[in-house]
């Protein structure tokens, strides 16, 4: 098999790449960079939104990988973010269907169901989140990955190309757990979540509130579009984990269960297009997820138990559908 990899030499595309080629696939990758980072590796260099471009990239390919995005709001203004993400998708599947191609796997995003760069809350009905959760995004980036999973539907009823649109959680570099950064953010995290759950309730439902009305507000404000929104409330660690955590459901993914959730996808015997969430199995703190949502989703059903850490965005549909098993997780293993 011959893949045509976008986005190749992208934070996933090039591990995407390296994966496939260690299954004995043959690649060819394709970005906007002048070159890959992987030695002896097919290259061509282009805009995804170069409808000429797209053609002659995937001539000779039997599927396809779609990485190549803005894969953040404040990367662009709102009409590049949406203009790039969703005419490079349809100029890659309408490429592919003129070649006869059968099998596209895109990146979505966990933000097609409308969460971490939303402008107000979320109405979170159950947990954990599957792929029939009700989704309603309010940024431009979720929203055009919204749109490049009903690019996918449409060539589906189309021409018949088959394929999953992975909506990704934040996706991490397999060195990302020893970082310092992630050390003082993790031992800060657990002091906080210890701290939490021994307050008196009134106390506790005061705290939360008061971390409520910040978050909303820097939303409301659009600050999450920014480009150093990150930075803005440090030294706040409630209001950061409510705002930033919070709306991720401390959901996480190693980039090598990235490579091998596409991989999967390319080879699983399924037809039609298919949403599917994949992440780690545990939460990224490996905290009790239980306490985590009546601590910051009160009153939030679950349509089963969870179990210990287990993650609150679940994988069970695309364990079914392609064979995934995260093998990876950010804290460790």
């Amino acid at each position: 098999m011959k893949v045509l990899v976008t986005g190749a030499a992208g934070h996933i595309g090039h591990v995407v790449v390296r994966w496939l080629r260690e299954q004995g696939m043959e690649v060819r990758g394709f970005d906007r960079a002048p070159e890959m980072p992987i030695p002896d590796v097919e290259y061509l260099s282009g805009d995804i939104t170069d409808v000429d471009t797209v053609r002659e990239a995937v001539k000779g390919c039997d599927s396809v990988v779609h990485l190549a995005a803005l894969r953040a709001p404040m990367l662009g203004t709102a009409e590049e973010v949406y203009h790039i993400n969703t005419t490079g998708s349809f100029f890659v599947y309408e490429a592919a269907a003129k070649a006869g191609i059968k099998r596209v796997v895109q990146a979505s995003s966990i933000n097609a169901l409308g969460c971490a760069w939303n402008i107000g809350d979320m109405d979170i009905q159950y947990f954990p989140i599957d792929e029939d959760h009700p989704t309603a995004t309010s940024d431009p980036y979720s929203f055009s990955k919204e749109i490049d999973e009903r690019i996918a539907d449409y060539y589906w009823r189309r021409d018949g190309i088959s394929g999953v649109s992975f909506r990704l959680p934040g996706v991490y570099g397999e060195d990302y757990a020893g970082s310092e950064a992630y050390q003082t953010r993790y031992k800060a995290a657990m002091a906080l979540l210890d701290e939490l759950v021994t307050l008196p309730q009134a106390e506790l439902e005061t705290r939360m509130e008061q971390a409520r009305e910040i978050a909303l507000d820097f939303r409301a404000r659009r600050m999450m579009e920014t480009k150093n929104y990150h930075e803005a409330l440090e030294g706040d660690e409630l209001a950061h984990m409510y705002n930033f955590e919070r709306f991720n459901f401390w959901a996480s993914m190693d980039v090598r269960d990235a490579a091998q959730a596409f991989a999967k996808a390319l080879t699983a015997d399924y037809e039609g297009h298919h949403p599917l969430y994949v992440n780690a199995d545990q939460n990224s703190l490996k905290y009790d997820s239980a306490t985590l949502i009546r601590l910051f989703f009160p009153g939030v059903p679950f349509k089963r138990p969870l179990v210990g850490g287990e993650t609150m965005v679940s994988n069970e549909r695309a364990r079914d559908l392609i064979g995934y098993e995260p093998a990876y997780h950010i804290a460790g293993n």
